[in-house]
């Protein structure tokens, strides 16, 4: 049995300039793909930023909705698990942050993978910890407690 191979891209928002005010997230974004399975990195110094994923009205209002889940680390890392829009900003000074353009939107696009055919459902288990599919007969990581990686998507 052949398995896909995904091809997945470790996004660093803001690239060197990390995740941070007075920064043009939206002409970082122009020109790359964002596919199903990449990972987004919002680096940034522990306790003077956040990262919540929003929706749209949210995002223009620069409001944390009720319930957000809040990053914190300063290594926030979020898979991107589905395909559409996606909307994150930093809720630090109720949205001050965010209005001096601390935010970002993207489109994901679906997940690109070569020729190979899918292994069959019945041979694969969800992973909860890190919210994707992993061989039934895999072993559970040893790393699991210390994961930064969210989900979010």
């Amino acid at each position: 049995m052949a398995i896909a191979t995904i091809h997945a891209t470790e996004h660093i928002v803001g690239d060197d300039n990390g995740w941070t005010l007075n920064f043009d997230y939206q002409a970082w974004a122009q020109g790359k793909e964002f596919r199903v399975g990449d990972k987004l990195v919002f680096k940034y110094t522990q306790g003077n930023h956040n990262v919540y994923k929003v929706g749209p009205s949210d995002f223009q209002a620069c409001t944390v909705p009720t319930g957000a889940v809040e990053l914190t680390s300063g290594n926030d890392e979020i898979m991107l698990m589905t395909e559409g829009r996606k909307w994150y900003i930093c809720g630090i000074e109720d949205g001050y942050h965010c209005t001096m353009g601390q935010k970002l939107v993207i489109d994901v696009l679906p997940a690109m993978s070569n020729e190979a055919p899918a292994p069959s459902p019945s041979s694969w288990a969800y992973d909860h910890h890190d919210d994707s599919m992993v061989p039934a007969s895999a072993p559970a990581p040893a790393n699991w407690s210390s994961r930064k990686l969210m989900s979010l998507d």
